[in-house]
């Protein structure tokens, strides 16, 4: 889905080229229970709610801003499955059903504490996580030896076309970390 669909605000938004990578790795199927974890604008959850329609996604995100901008987005694009939770993870997922499906956007530095919780709920959830900050990827790569976990990680450099007078000069984009997590039974050994 292009980023154009989207109402955007101040708050962060997954571009569409992460989106689709996140998609991808996330592996949702028709009745997918997903959590979408600091959803900012909701970008990954509406497209993961609007690719299965039988399944349920709930956006959790901190922002008042940022629900805001969920509640409109989902309504502009009818992600009629996904609910917005107003509230920090990992409180505000303690009421929510068991997840299968784990995307996790932002964590507010409580990374551990979110895949501990949802370790609790459903250790076979599968997870995705983006980093761009050097230190959560350290942060990731901590939990998953402390946790014997296996993952795969993939590093993506994206660069778009910007016309600068009657030239298009590529712009880098931030370099994305997407960490997946196939399902988070403790593991024989770490990748990292």
């Amino acid at each position: 889905m292009n980023d154009n669909h989207f109402i955007r605000g101040r708050v962060p938004m997954t571009k569409s080229e992460i989106r689709a990578i996140v998609l991808s790795k996330l592996d949702l199927k028709k009745d997918s229970t997903v959590y979408d974890i600091g959803a900012g604008t909701g970008s990954v959850g509406i497209e993961a709610a609007l690719s299965m329609r039988q399944g349920s996604v709930y956006a959790i995100e901190k922002k008042e801003e940022g629900c805001e901008l969920i509640r409109r987005n989902q309504e502009a694009l009818g992600a009629k499955n996904l609910t917005v939770v107003c509230g920090s993870a990992p409180e505000a997922l303690t009421g929510l059903p068991v997840p299968d499906r784990v995307f996790i956007g932002g964590s507010g530095g409580r990374l551990a504490e979110i895949l501990d919780l949802v370790r609790e709920k459903n250790p076979q959830a599968r997870a995705v996580i983006t980093v761009i900050a050097l230190e959560t990827l350290a942060a990731v790569g901590g939990y998953l030896k402390d946790r014997r976990l296996e993952a795969e990680i993939v590093s993506v450099q994206v660069a778009r076309a910007e016309k600068r007078g009657s030239y298009h000069l590529m712009q880098g984009q931030n370099p994305v970390y997407i960490i997946t997590i196939p399902g988070m039974i403790q593991e024989k050994s770490c990748c990292i």
